[in-house]
């Protein structure tokens, strides 16, 4: 039986442990945080995306299209709560009309079910939306990701795979007969093949496996408040604006979770630090870094100004934030909301200064690599393991 040590253990990392271990692998999860799903999962905004935005034939317009389906029946059979309730993508300007008439032809060449409605058949959906028209994507859903990934440890748990928290990659090697060792801190697990899905971390580990990755990770902070309970009757669903084709971000939108909350966000600020959910956070050394890369510099020149100030102030100011969300939703005040909580989301960026648009997984000899899996690899975790647990067996 080949052995795999799988590297982080959010939920694609446990994804790919699940996937692996079902194909009669032996392997050992490492995750050096003290729980599972810490960072990326345990702040996502727990949407299961339909596929919508993604270029035709693209890894996350598939992944994403066919995770939509096997994301949703994996948690309906091991009783994760998920609920398929659709959303709304809205134009509230008449500029906005082409970037959605684009959209619906994505949806249409992506196997995406969305259709075109009119502004009073939106209101339908969403009475308080405003809108020029809109288009109603049916197979969007939120769900519970964390949850997710306690059912696959239990699962990975069961089937007896190795699960060490409080395990960091300190130091990758060649193995003396080939495979893999890496070093914990603590112990030195040997493999014959490495799985590397640390997130935030991953072009790191690369790094420390020999690899050296086509980008970088740079983090952005996504910021959300929350409507408060009196308010939530604005929001029946899931309300998105027409992104703009020129941004790398969709710009911040509402969502109705599971226990009836409406969250609102994100916005899209640089972090001053791989895990830095507040401004707050920093480290010196994860700054310095990214301060040293040119393709944060050729980014700066392109979208500092004024989109990326525009998003500092919405930041720091919450009257910003809410005239944001009131441009979809028009009775939302800075009275509506709150603040809750950020995400940080790792961004593969190359020296370019371009951010990479699509799922990048790079290999080595015994090695695979998930340098960039941002939204929507929640969704997409299982058919990301699928592709992933492939090219572990091609090196068999």
């Amino acid at each position: 039986m080949r052995n795999v040590v799988v590297v982080g253990g959010g939920i694609v990392g446990l994804a790919v442990a699940w996937e692996l271990t079902r194909r009669g692998l032996d392997v050992t999860v490492l995750e050096k945080e003290s729980r599972w799903a810490a960072h990326q999962t345990g702040h996502n905004s727990n949407v299961v995306h339909a596929g919508l935005y993604y270029k035709p034939g693209s890894f996350k317009a598939r992944m994403s299209v066919a995770g939509n389906r096997s994301i949703v029946d994996f948690a309906r059979q091991y009783g994760v709560p998920v609920e398929v309730c659709g959303k709304l993508v809205v134009a509230t300007h008449e500029r906005e009309i082409p970037a959605l008439n684009t959209l619906a032809e994505r949806a249409e060449a992506n196997g995406v079910p969305a259709k075109p409605i009119s502004p009073a058949e939106a209101r339908e959906y969403e009475p308080e939306v405003a809108c020029v028209a809109a288009l109603r994507v049916e197979s969007t859903g939120i769900i519970d990701f964390p949850a997710v990934c306690h059912a696959l440890v239990r699962l990975l748990d069961e089937a007896g795979v190795d699960l060490r928290l409080n395990s960091p990659a300190v130091a990758i090697r060649a193995g003396s007969t080939g495979g893999v060792e890496v070093a914990t801190g603590d112990d030195v697990v040997q493999a014959d093949a490495l799985v590397n899905c640390a997130g935030l971390h991953s072009d790191r580990v690369a790094r420390l496996a020999g690899l050296t990755p086509s980008a970088k990770i740079v983090p952005f902070r996504g910021e959300y408040y929350e409507l408060k309970p009196e308010k939530r009757h604005l929001v029946k669903g899931l309300i998105y604006p027409v992104p703009d084709p020129t941004l790398p971000f969709l710009g911040v939108h509402l969502t109705r979770m599971l226990d009836g909350s409406v969250h609102a966000g994100p916005n899209a600020v640089l972090a001053l630090r791989r895990e830095g959910y507040r401004w707050g956070d920093f480290s010196v050394k994860d700054v310095a870094e990214v301060a040293a890369f040119p393709g944060l510099w050729r980014l700066a020149r392109k979208y500092a100004f004024p989109t990326g100030l525009d998003e500092v102030r919405r930041s720091f100011s919450k009257k910003r934030f809410a005239a944001s969300l009131a441009r979809l939703v028009p009775a939302v005040t800075a009275d509506d909301i709150v603040r809750h909580g950020s995400g940080v989301r790792a961004q593969a960026m190359r020296r370019d200064g371009s951010l990479v648009d699509d799922f990048l997984i790079e290999t080595a000899r015994d090695q695979v690599h998930v340098l960039n899996a941002p939204s929507p690899a929640a969704t997409s975790a299982l058919e990301i393991a699928r592709h992933i647990a492939d090219q572990v067996a091609a090196e068999n």
